[in-house]
């Protein structure tokens, strides 16, 4: 607690440091923010619950922000609604950030405001056929939120390099199709007949393994060699200058709610039951949360350079950054990310 204490403090301080005073206008009263949907937008989900940005807006003298948040199924829709002007903080997986990166460094950069969650994304198969990547056949099929580009198309991508040899990374790239994880576990758990493989995250992994007949055959943490960040926030440079006051107050805010969170797994798992309408319990939500090797909200970035070595590699990314830092802004700079 005292960690995320510490953070939230040193959080305030940005809206001096971020850029000089700027004339205040109706937008600079409004905080947009979306997201995906599941466990690991939990601190969002707290965040917004306790008004944990209008709190801090407050404090740093921006009262009555109006916080709209909005849940979408996938990156690339969650990309469309910040680069079309209709979010200022987008929450979605590593690589995604990491592609607005590239389009946008050049002159409007978009970078990541904080990590939020590292958590593996799993793939479950109810197909007793299929016990590694290598069993995939041209018939099968895939099911995962989006395509190219995402960070599910693209350990699947790294997987199969890694077990087939670089030159066949996109061996089984036809054999994904595009469903959100609600749908994708609803087709897995009505035998299959749509896809017999589901690549997922929290809770959408759990709700899966409860049937007996589903299995995980690989997992994120076995490709990237470790604990990844699977949720950034991030957003346009233009607002984030524009919106010094705003930028500080959604920091630490989601910093506060990672502390309340690690303070009171039972409230939390009561707020995300509450916000989502999750089928787990209760008690079920809080086990997840108290499994480190499942899940851990902190702002420090985890194997980004892992991803983004990778894509630039195969031509996804343009440019290659020197470090994590550099598809970062500075508030995150002083934390121990990798």
């Amino acid at each position: 607690m005292k960690h995320f204490a510490r953070l939230a403090a040193l959080a305030v301080a940005l809206a001096a440091t971020i850029a000089p005073p700027v004339a205040k206008s109706v937008a600079a009263a409004e905080v947009r923010i979306v997201s995906g949907l599941g466990l690991c937008y939990l601190p969002m989900i707290v965040a917004a619950e306790n008004k944990l940005i209008e709190k801090h807006a407050a404090a740093l003298g921006v009262p009555d922000v109006k916080v709209i948040y909005t849940q979408l199924t996938s990156g690339p829709a969650i990309t469309d609604a910040l680069i079309s002007g209709n979010a200022d903080i987008a929450m979605a997986g590593t690589s995604v950030m990491l592609n607005l990166w590239d389009k946008t460094v050049k002159f409007a950069p978009v970078k990541g405001m904080m990590a939020i969650c590292d958590s593996p994304i799993y793939f479950n198969t109810i197909d007793p056929e299929i016990t590694s990547i290598k069993d995939f056949k041209p018939t099968d099929r895939i099911a995962m939120a989006a395509g190219k580009g995402t960070q599910h198309a693209l350990i699947l991508e790294m997987a199969t390099a890694q077990a087939f040899g670089f030159d066949q990374r996109n061996k089984f790239d036809t054999l994904a199709i595009t469903m959100s994880h609600p749908d994708g576990v609803a087709a897995l758990l009505s035998g299959g007949a749509v896809a017999r493989t589901h690549v997922t995250t929290v809770p959408f992994i759990q709700m899966e393994l409860a049937n007996p007949n589903v299995r995980t055959i690989l997992s994120s943490y076995d490709v990237t060699g470790g604990a990844n960040t699977l949720i950034t926030a991030y957003a346009n440079d233009k607002w984030r200058v524009a919106n010094p006051k705003l930028y500080a107050a959604t920091y630490a805010a989601l910093t506060e709610a990672m502390g309340l969170i690690a303070a009171d797994k039972t409230a939390a798992a009561e707020a995300f039951k509450r916000f989502d309408n999750s089928k787990l319990s209760v008690a079920e939500i809080v086990a997840i949360l108290n499994d480190p090797n499942m899940m851990t909200f902190s702002p420090t970035p985890r194997k980004v350079m892992v991803f983004a070595q990778y894509m630039h590699k195969t031509g996804l990314l343009k440019n290659l950054p020197t470090s994590w830092k550099d598809v970062f802004f500075s508030n995150v700079h002083d934390l121990p990310g990798d």
